[in-house]
């Protein structure tokens, strides 16, 4: 394939039985206009989003009053309102179906393995709803899990939002400070927790830091101990205001839901950034805002169908957990899987995805990227033929790994490299079904989202690198921060920079193709004498260096300027020495440019990253220079900073 050849493109037959092909013939019957490719059509939605909006609802079959406004001060943002007079219930919507098909299966690595069916979904939500009830739950009261990915996750969010309720939630690897960093600025009233959970084949229980964590929750009036290692009735009991989950739900009967509608702007979801520049910031979410923009995203942006079998690798600490729970909403069946996507083989996620007929696979690009040093060649060894659809997110996605999942992966499937996250609930930019899939590129930015990338000067540039903004409102934009009455914070996140204007802080590209290239967080770019480098165009050579298996670039201050230090972690009994530190520095100048040639390389042992998997190059910055790190209870592996204090080979 030529770098002037797409790596995929749609066979026609894809592109008629595509949502979005139907979608967009309905779109002109109501405008009058036409909208003869997907430009056009992003173009309208954009220009008119009350319109735009208000036909996602009806196509998507939204459930509840549409109220008779579609959006009210379209012009502020913050401040514009969408749909401000509806009323809907984000539960009733994806609980659509009550058949005895798979809703949720679950692979807890090689120990657990279970169904539920759509039946007994409603059933175990509507248990819990009675007793969340019982206990006090309604309209705007807090839920807080921290919970492993599984079913009764799932069906503990939505009993809280068929209440009316909030939901909060973290993966139970968190430490005791990073989980009351979260959950002591909410002030939930029920907290669910596990007895303990599986990874890489090891035990690991969490009793020891519940009841800490439960003792500074004043606000907690009962905790709910969910089974995972089958010792739930013993840690309840042993723990203060708990239950068991079978306990908590034993009075109750299965009886219809009875939903409580909210307005659109009720708060679903609280969810936190990564923390690690500080105490989390707990972003508030809508109802309505996540679920018409996550109804876009599967059914539009992804083709997701009814009975289709969808996964995405994450934990109830990352928002893709959320992202892929609104997939019941499209009556797709979730695959769900918690541990080590590595144990007990390589290969275990592949086989998850031969075996339950997986037609669409969402991972991250670190993943992809250790598969295919791995030399995992999944085309050759599983059957993926129901696969339509692979998702990548979390960090930009290399050229080369749009290469190896061509060859080695699957041929005739979409690549859909999305970016966005807990900021939005979702994308900005993502994959278009009926559109070809570009080496190295995000296909376009999202329906209904005005993307555009700005230069310093504040102006829209193409083929030059920039700062992602969205100059007009998106319903999941976040209603509000917890606990900022003034709104100081959220203006401060995304506003202060260009007023009225999101920016979302990533440093990208727009292409010749109309695609979307992310080269990093703005706030980690390189400066070196003055020009800008995203660090995933270094990444990018350096995972080309067979020795390397993970690598983080920084700007360390140096002689009134900035230079370049990477750091590599090396595979096994593999050493730095002049010989390799030539190849890497070769492959970024040739591969990149001699500007992103770093100036020092390190060899460290392991490299911090978040509870979601992305590596932390602020953190790394701020221990190099002297700084505080405010908050590594974010990070997955915080005892890896100490690896970059006080180096000696950055003090000449």
């Amino acid at each position: 394939m030529t770098e002037d050849m797409p790596l995929w493109t749609p066979s026609r037959e894809r592109v008629e039985e595509a949502a979005l092909t139907a979608f967009t013939a309905l779109a002109q019957e109501r405008t009058g206009r036409l909208f003869p490719d997907y430009d056009a059509l992003h173009a309208w939605s954009v220009e008119d989003p009350g319109a735009f909006w208000d036909l996602v609802w009806d196509y998507c079959g939204v459930v509840g009053d549409k109220g008779a406004q579609r959006l009210v001060d379209g012009d502020k943002m913050p401040g514009a309102r969408f749909f401000p007079d509806a009323k809907l219930n984000f539960a009733e919507n994806l609980l659509r179906r009550s058949d005895d098909g798979d809703a949720i299966v679950f692979r807890g690595e090689d120990k657990v393995e279970r169904r539920v069916s759509w039946r007994d979904l409603a059933e175990l939500v509507s248990r819990l709803q009675q007793a969340l009830r019982t206990v006090g739950v309604g309209v705007g009261d807090r839920v807080a899990g921290m919970l492993p990915n599984l079913p009764e996750t799932i069906a503990a969010m939505l009993a809280t939002a068929s209440l009316g309720a909030t939901w909060s939630s973290c993966s139970p690897d968190f430490g005791e400070r990073g989980v009351l960093d979260r959950f002591g600025q909410i002030e939930p009233k029920v907290l669910f927790v596990v007895d303990g959970y599986w990874y890489a084949g090891k035990r690991i229980e969490v009793e020891p830091k519940l009841g800490p964590i439960i003792a500074q929750l004043p606000t907690v009036t009962q905790v709910v101990v969910v089974p995972y290692l089958e010792t739930a009735d013993q840690v309840a009991q042993r723990l203060p205001k708990a239950k068991s989950l079978d306990l908590f739900i034993k009075p109750y009967h299965h009886r219809p839901l009875d939903y409580v509608r909210v307005g659109f702007g009720q708060p679903l979801y609280i969810m936190f950034s990564s923390g690690t520049t500080g105490v989390p910031k707990c972003i508030v979410h809508c109802v309505g805002g996540v679920l018409l923009q996550l109804l876009k995203e599967h059914i539009l942006q992804s083709d997701v169908r009814s009975g289709d079998r969808i996964f995405y690798f994450t934990t109830c600490g990352w928002m893709m957990w959320n992202w892929l729970v609104a997939g019941l909403a499209a009556e797709a069946t979730l695959l769900l899987y918690d541990g080590s996507p590595f144990h007990p083989h390589p290969e275990v996620l592949f086989d998850y995805a031969d075996a339950e007929r997986m037609t669409l696979f969402g991972t991250s690009a670190k993943y992809i990227d250790a598969c295919q040093k791995a030399g995992l060649t999944p085309a050759t060894t599983h059957d993926l033929s129901t696969l339509r659809l692979m998702a990548s997110t979390g960090s930009p996605l290399a050229p080369e790994s749009f290469d190896y999942v061509y060859r080695d992966i699957a041929r005739d499937i979409q690549l859909a490299s999305i970016s966005g996250g807990t900021d939005i609930c979702s994308c900005f930019v993502l994959g278009v079904p009926t559109l070809p899939v570009w080496r190295g590129e995000i296909q376009r930015p999202g329906l209904g989202m005005a993307i555009e990338v700005w230069n310093d000067e504040g102006r829209p540039v193409r083929q030059e690198k920039g700062e992602l903004v969205c100059v007009k409102p998106a319903p999941s934009m976040p209603i509000a921060f917890w606990n900022d009455p003034e709104g100081k914070k959220y203006h401060a996140a995304y506003f202060e920079r260009f007023p009225n204007v999101w920016c979302h802080g990533d440093f990208a590209e727009i292409t010749e193709h109309g695609g979307v290239i992310i080269y990093g967080r703005s706030d980690a770019t390189l400066n070196p004498g003055g020009v800008r480098i995203g660090t995933a165009e270094i990444y990018e050579q350096v995972q080309l260096v067979p020795e390397v298996i993970e690598s983080l670039a920084i700007g360390q201050t140096w002689d009134n300027d900035v230079r370049v230090v990477l750091f590599v972690r090396l595979r096994e009994g593999v050493t730095l020495d002049e010989d390799l530190e030539k190849r890497i520095r070769t492959q970024v100048r040739t591969g990149a440019s001699p500007r992103h040639v770093p100036a020092k390389i390190v060899q460290v042992a392991d490299i911090p990253r978040t509870k979601s998997g992305k590596i932390t190059e602020l953190a790394v910055r701020d221990v190099v220079h002297g700084r505080e790190v405010k908050n590594s209870e974010a990070l997955a592996n915080p005892e890896s900073l100490a690896l970059f204090r006080d180096l000696p080979q950055l003090s000449d």
